[in-house]
């Protein structure tokens, strides 16, 4: 009999993720393997398949109207993004960092806010998702991204796109919020030392 494996939860155990607030999210693809195109001179040039995590990404607050979207980067093999659930449909007060974008210009102290290891082992299965919660966003997100990848032939039908798998980070206040966009933002020029370009 073939051992089955789990992967280990890395959500914040008791925490609500309906709650009003930012969260910094990466999703890697399935394997890490470079699917969504390549970094050149810095740049990142999305193939079709890249554009369409891009479109599937943009269109969240249409299906998601509790969703606001902030800084965000498609990767060869990874996204990261910042997400902000609004108190439009949450009765809870909200958490983290204030419901407004990075100050441009400012440059706060430098800090490494990568992602823990998404392959870490889980210990038990991935619970059903809440409505409207972070979990439920990203796990409509990343069904989107599938669809329309075996729609448009880019994908055999079936094969997986991205780990089953996601990182999130809470972010707590706008200094951590902006150290985080800069982050997100010089990740095409960072792409050589990056943990993910493998």
């Amino acid at each position: 009999m073939a051992k089955r494996f789990h992967r280990r939860s890395i959500r914040l155990k008791g925490y609500d993720y309906t709650l009003a607030g930012a969260y910094y999210v990466t999703v890697c693809t399935e394997g890490r393997l470079h699917q969504f195109g390549e970094v050149k001179d810095d740049e990142m040039v999305v193939n079709a398949f890249g554009a369409v995590v891009q479109r599937c990404w943009d269109a969240i607050p249409e299906h998601m109207p509790m969703a606001v979207l902030d800084e965000f980067i498609v990767m060869p093999n990874h996204v990261h993004g910042i997400l902000v659930i609004t108190d439009r449909q949450a009765v809870s007060p909200p958490v983290g960092a204030g419901n407004f974008p990075p100050l441009p210009g400012v440059k706060p102290e430098p800090a490494d806010p990568t992602p823990e290891d998404p392959d870490m082992p889980r210990k038990r299965p991935i619970a059903v998702m809440v409505k409207n919660s972070l979990g439920h966003i990203m796990q409509t997100f990343k069904a989107a991204v599938s669809r329309q990848v075996y729609k448009d032939g880019l994908l055999p039908r079936g094969t997986p796109v991205s780990q089953r798998n996601y990182y999130e980070h809470i972010i707590r206040n706008d200094a951590e919020w902006m150290r985080i966009a800069d982050y997100i933002h010089d990740n095409p020029t960072n792409w050589k030392g990056d943990r993910f370009n493998k």
